[in-house]
């Protein structure tokens, strides 16, 4: 199979399969009569239960087999998709995933999933009556790679998945088996000729070969009428099949199939991989950087033009891996149906969850890492946010609790939002918790905002007892540094009585990003062109003004700012011609006073070292073109401080 390790191969696929299962469940306890759903089901299950079996798992096709039987009884309408049958299939998927990893179980875990799924079966009841599909008869024609058998393929539970669709006719071809003095025992020869009758459509046949379509040949026709068919595939032997199989070469000597849609291929490339070449491009980035400054200073013009095109191509090799990092929000927004149904279930709450905007695209390693702060998110509005349906209807509101997750993009941000209809946050709870954790003094003047944001601190709690769900104090913290650690922010805004939103605003990659490279002094650092909102020159007078209250007005607001001098204790005299690069997060905006601004820079990410990576006021570091280093600004950490004088004036002290 390519030389790639064949149960590495199938885990890949089963973790895809089982997901879609998973997906499928959820949209049928939402919709019990789904006949595609059920279908989609079935095929998925008895798919990895074959596939199993003929990579040796023999344990996984052993267990799939018993839920696979069960929704072959909803698909014949003998059960119905109840919503206990659903969630006995959902904690049996879970098994399934361990199984399919290797992970260790516990013991007696399989024998409780099957009681329950039995019990599940057992009190469904008859599914309503349906007509059902007619059955169609197909010839199925196939050959797998000579390597097969030394990957540890097995061509016979192939043959049974097909067997278990319907009647079957298998005929083996012998066609390409080589004399004996030629025969190698270790390569697979036979092809299969298999004529099988099915109520069930085409996409189930192609689902048996699912994890070895690859690599092998497949023909599948439909026989309208048998005789006549069987007499016309003699003649011509290609006659009515559609071919599933790999494109052929380009020097291939088949004639063109012409026209037939073209189909995009896909190919699955290992995520490290990516992570490799996208720090090769990186360096390359810093190497066209050394490139233009040694073109600048030098009078070949064939120099000059050789770095402008090596500039062209890396800008345009940068944005191409961006593109191929990026993947759209809808795959981790899938995860979240499981979490609230599970929820509703514990809460005894009744949930509606939607999503919008699946199609927005983050970088992979960004979806990665927002997967546990949504889950703190989801749980928390889920159990502190929405009511039960009894408090529901007594404040004259749907017994229906609704959550939607959206996601939308924002110039070279990604705002996602989780927003809830329920109770909102009781601010007078919030303030009296905060003040008996010692977060703030009592009495102290807070704006909405900043009351809000209490909810983020370590060990903040509202509950009034720790459960299952929440009451520890912990995960809301964890959000918050999860998302700064991103180089994102978190907004909150709450209406008592109708609910809350929190908005998280996240970079679109956090590999390689266009910079502001200012200069403070003698050093030089690097300031996220994408929290960049303006630029404004800093008079010595009106700095001298504002020395005791470090605001400027802008166009009639007032803008607090800092003077990084001061900050980072250069101990020289400011620049007489100080700059104001106004930067903001969401709604806050904040001014950073530089000496100098040096231009634009296309900034490769490097990581802090763990001494340094304490220190709030950077998230990063960069290496410029001569060689040197330069810190990249913490913007969140930054506007936070701007906007908190005392905070302002510690750090300058």
């Amino acid at each position: 199979m390519s030389g790639q390790d064949p149960v590495a191969i199938f885990r890949i696929e089963a973790r895809d399969l089982l997901e879609q299962v998973e997906l499928d469940l959820l949209t049928l306890a939402e919709r019990q009569d789904d006949r595609e759903t059920i279908d989609a089901v079935f095929r998925s299950l008895h798919t990895l239960k074959g596939s199993g079996a003929m990579f040796g798992f023999d344990a996984l096709a052993a267990f799939t087999h018993h839920c696979e039987t069960a929704f072959d009884r909803v698909r014949k309408g003998e059960v119905a998709a109840s919503p206990a049958l659903i969630s006995a299939v959902l904690a049996a998927r879970d098994h399934m995933r361990a199984l399919a990893e290797g992970e260790p179980t516990e013991p007696g875990v399989e024998e409780a999933l099957l009681d329950d799924l039995r019990r599940a079966v057992d009190g469904a009841g008859a599914a309503p009556v349906s007509t059902p599909p007619s059955a169609k008869t197909w010839r199925v024609r196939f050959s797998l790679p000579p390597e097969t058998f030394v990957n540890g393929g097995r061509p016979l539970p192939l043959l049974d998945e097909l067997r278990d669709l319907g009647p079957c006719e298998v005929t083996a071809v012998t066609d390409g088996v080589p004399a004996v003095e030629d025969l190698n025992p270790t390569d697979c020869r036979l092809a299969w000729d298999v004529v099988v009758t099915t109520e069930q459509p085409r996409s189930a046949i192609e689902d048996v070969f699912i994890f070895v379509i690859d690599d092998m040949t497949l023909d599948i026709t439909e026989v309208v009428d048998e005789p006549a068919a069987q007499a016309v595939a003699e003649v011509v032997p290609d006659a009515k099949v559609a071919a599933i199989e790999p494109p052929k070469a380009a020097n291939s000597d088949a004639p063109p199939a012409e026209g037939r849609p073209r189909v995009a291929e896909m190919l699955r490339v290992p995520a490290e991989r990516l992570d490799e070449l996208m720090d090769r491009v990186g360096e390359l980035v810093i190497a066209q950087s050394r490139l233009k400054q040694v073109a600048a200073s030098s009078s070949d013009q064939n120099l000059m033009t050789v770095s402008e095109q090596i500039e062209q191509l890396a800008s345009e090799l940068r944005e191409i891996m961006m593109v191929v990092r990026m993947v759209p929000v809808g795959q981790l927004f899938g995860r979240f149906r499981r979490l609230i149904h599970d929820l509703a279930i514990e809460t005894g709450k009744t949930i509606n969850f939607a999503t919008d905007g699946e199609t927005t695209e983050l970088d992979k390693t960004i979806i990665e890492r927002l997967a546990d702060p949504l889950v703190h998110l989801i749980r928390n509005a889920a159990d502190h946010g929405l009511e039960t349906p009894e408090q529901r209807k007594a404040s004259g509101k749907p017994e229906t609790g609704h959550i939607l997750l959206a996601a939308r993009q924002s110039g070279a941000e990604v705002v996602i939002t989780i927003t809830d209809d329920g109770r909102g946050v009781d601010r007078a709870r919030v303030r009296a918790k905060a003040e008996e954790n010692g977060l703030i003094q009592p009495g102290q003047v807070l704006t909405d905002n900043e009351l809000l944001q209490l909810i983020f601190a370590p060990g903040f709690s509202t509950a009034t007892a720790v459960t299952n769900l929440s009451g520890r104090g912990v995960g809301m913290d964890v959000v918050k540094k999860t998302i700064e650690g991103l180089r994102g922010a978190i907004e909150i805004t709450s209406t008592p009585g109708q609910g809350s939103v929190v908005s998280l605003r996240i970079p679109l990659t956090l590999a390689i990003i266009d910079g502001l490279l200012v200069r403070v002094g003698a050093s030089r650092y690097v300031i996220p062109l994408s929290s960049v909102e303006e630029c404004v020159e800093l008079p010595v007078e009106q700095d001298l003004r504002s020395a005791g209250r470090s605001l400027v007005t802008l166009r009639d607001q007032l803008v607090p700012f800092i003077r990084l001098r001061q900050m980072f204790n250069t101990g020289q005299e400011p620049d007489p011609h100080q700059k104001i690069v106004v930067v903001s997060t969401g709604q806050e905006r904040v001014g950073l006073v530089v000496d100098q601004i040096l231009g634009d820079h296309q900034t490769v990410i490097k990581p802090l070292s763990p001494f340094h990576a304490a220190v709030g006021a950077f998230s990063g570091a960069t290496i410029l073109g001569d060689g040197g280093v330069a810190l990249i600004l913490d913007i969140g950490c930054l506007v936070a401080a701007g906007q908190r004088p005392d905070a302002q004036l510690r750090a300058a002290g």
